[in-house]
């Protein structure tokens, strides 16, 4: 018999070395993204202790990298339901909830991380970014600010607040926080990108544009980063500028309409109505439910006095936004240019129910 105890105890003592060796083994897989051997040594741990809350976690962990976060969930809950006060599974979950959209039950989750370790860093940036999901932004600060006060400071935890600081309209602080995170990490060109933005926003064009030159040389393969660098140049009346940057926009992307409308608005300042119309026609072709394509054109070619082409294309804008009074004044306008002073007065006086001063105006000088 004792024998007996003694070859049972050798073989639990075993299986216990052999569990832990498989769980250090799965953790440096989990480093390496290696998560489907990973996950295969998890279960082969929790084959023998399946009440191990840590084999749980990291098999959730495991899970969550191969994309099953409904899989990631079931594990986390798991080992939750083994230890109620493990902050480590409630934050992982969250981060599962967060990726299956969930973003309420996420910061639910996050809340209890938190509440079982107040210093749980990771634990406040992921409520963050939960609460900016669902556009909570002043909670969104509060997180990110509670994250950067317990450390260690880094560029992602104020790229973070920056972003809800822009959302919040805060763009002189929001350009500290940039400032901070490219102190911290000098490479990344979406933090030039970004801090860009917020200069352009506090009209510090030239600044703005600096900062779009940094982003494009570290990153000359987004189209977004030409585009702002666009409208910055477009706003120092910098037309020539401004069509070389929406040009490579499109090259980079030719499928989005907003930048053939946006380069066509540079082409009508520079006069180039012919070139300007082919690229409203092109943003039209791409998505023809935006009225601002229309009115666009339609400028155009009352400037090339094709005033029936403007018409028409006045009233395709009004047939999908039937509330904007500059729409019907612009169109009573080509009508008074085509001496049809009875419609155009029509167009005005629509434009002033709808709270056009200038029609009121136009109505009281030629419509009587």
């Amino acid at each position: 018999m004792k024998n007996f105890l003694f070859i049972v105890l050798a073989l639990q003592i075993g299986f216990v070395a052999s569990a832990q060796d498989l769980l250090e083994s799965a953790k440096k897989k989990l480093a390496a993204n290696d998560f489907a051997a990973a996950k295969t040594d998890l279960t082969k741990v929790l084959d023998g202790t399946p009440k191990n809350k840590l084999a749980l976690n990291l098999r959730g962990q495991a899970r969550a990298g191969l994309q099953d976060f409904y899989g990631a969930v079931g594990d986390f809950t798991a080992a939750l339901e083994i230890d109620t006060t493990f902050a480590d599974a409630y934050n992982n979950r969250g981060e599962a909830k967060m990726a299956l959209g969930d973003d309420d039950g996420a910061i639910a989750d996050f809340s209890k991380a938190i509440k079982f370790n107040p210093k749980f860093v990771d634990a406040y940036t992921n409520r963050g970014l939960a609460r900016y999901n669902l556009e909570e932004l002043q909670d969104a600060y509060f997180d990110f600010t509670k994250a950067l006060e317990i450390g260690p400071a880094d560029a992602d935890k104020y790229f973070n607040r920056g972003v809800v600081k822009a959302e919040l309209g805060e763009f002189i602080s929001a350009i500290d926080d940039y400032t901070k995170a490219i102190e911290l990490d000098k490479n990344d060109p979406a933090l030039y990108n970004y801090r860009g933005v917020a200069y352009y926003q506090t009209t510090n064009i030239d600044l703005a544009i600096a900062d779009y030159d940094q982003a494009i040389k570290s990153d000359p393969k987004d189209p977004l980063k030409f585009e702002n660098r666009a409208l910055a140049k477009a706003a120092k009346e910098d037309y020539k500028g401004a069509l070389e940057d929406y040009t490579k926009a499109i090259e980079l992307n030719p499928e989005e309409a907003a930048t053939y409308n946006l380069r066509g608005v540079v082409r009508y300042n520079l006069d180039d109505h012919d070139g300007a119309i082919a690229d409203y026609t092109k943003a039209i072709e791409i998505d023809d439910t935006d009225p601002a394509y229309y009115d666009n054109r339609a400028l155009s070619k009352n400037a090339k006095e094709d005033y029936a082409g403007a018409i028409e294309d006045y009233s395709s804008s009004i047939e999908l936004y039937a509330s904007d009074p500059e729409t019907f004044y612009q169109r009573g306008l080509v009508k008074m240019s085509m001496n049809n002073k009875y419609d155009a007065c029509l167009d005005f006086k629509r434009a002033e129910e709808l709270g056009s001063v200038e029609a009121k105006a136009m109505i009281k000088k030629s419509c009587k």
